[in-house]
């Protein structure tokens, strides 16, 4: 390991304005373009039908020479807590994001669902974009999902983001989870509080989310990680209640090829901390 209504709509035209001006005063207008985030596409993936979403990146560049970016969610979640983040990688490269099987605006899948058959949809997703070597970068649950990913088709990339790695195997339970989750909650922005409460309560549902909980505490990443080839960054908030420091040193170590990097903020810490974060994928593309 090498160390290291009209009142939301107005609200939400205001943050677009906003987001404008800043790229105008950056002096980088002529070379961006941020996609609206509310954009989706249903694409059939094998037996499941998921939404997804994309940000063009920046205009008149050539897809061969800029980085192209694929963000997995995590359990309970949707693509939308990426927001913030997708909109910064979106200036310097492609970014691509899929609500997985149930989640968010994804069709109910039509069987029970393991974390190897969201690696699967994932693979599927990846391979109709066309990408060489995207940066495949997952949080939370999303890791698991996408270094099962990495085990089953380890030639899809060669690049892989590991945001706050699940699950710690001293608290490899439901109650263990539930409990972290309430933990982090008071710590996260409130942006991204309101993103977890509407995605767990309305969009994915609890009931979904019971029916998941065990796959999830059931996988052991820990397993898989050394099969895994691809130049790895682990990404861990300092204020992280669910992943503990020493867990996230012990999965960088297991990785034949991995970075620890600590970013001040909880577990989701590219909501509390996005410049740093996309800072950090970045510079991992190159």
């Amino acid at each position: 390991m090498r160390p290291l209504g009209s009142l939301h709509g107005a609200r939400r035209r205001a943050s677009d304005r906003l987001l404008a001006a800043t790229t105008r005063r950056s002096g980088e207008k002529s070379r961006r373009r941020i996609v609206s985030r509310r954009s989706y596409d249903m694409v059939d993936l094998a037996e499941f039908t998921v939404a997804t979403r994309h940000y063009a990146g920046p205009v008149g560049a050539d897809s061969a020479t800029v980085p192209a970016f694929v963000l997995v969610h995590g359990i309970g979640m949707s693509s939308r807590y990426f927001d913030q983040l997708a909109e910064r990688l979106a200036q310097y490269g492609s970014v691509h994001l899929i609500d997985l099987p149930g989640y968010g605006r994804s069709a109910t899948p039509p069987h029970d669902t393991t974390i190897s058959d969201h690696a699967r949809v994932v693979g599927l997703f990846v391979t109709t974009l066309g990408h060489r070597h995207p940066v495949i970068v997952g949080h939370s649950m999303g890791t698991q999902v996408v270094t099962s990913l990495l085990a089953q088709r380890p030639e899809i990339t060669d690049r892989l983001v590991l945001i706050a790695p699940t699950i710690y195997p001293g608290r490899r339970s439901s109650m263990a989870q539930a409990l972290s989750l309430l933990a982090d909650m008071p710590r996260e922005p409130f942006r991204a509080q309101w993103t977890v409460t509407t995605d767990y309560l309305f969009r994915s549902g609890i009931p979904y989310y019971l029916t998941q909980l065990p796959h999830l505490v059931g996988d052991q990443i820990e397993g898989r990680l050394a099969s895994i080839t691809a130049r790895t960054l682990v990404i861990r908030g300092t204020r992280d209640p669910i992943v503990p420091l020493h867990w996230a040193e012990n999965v960088t170590s297991l990785l034949p090829d991995a970075t620890l990097v600590e970013v001040d903020g909880p577990h989701i810490v590219m909501a509390a901390s996005p410049a740093r974060v996309c800072e950090l994928i970045v510079a991992h593309a190159r």
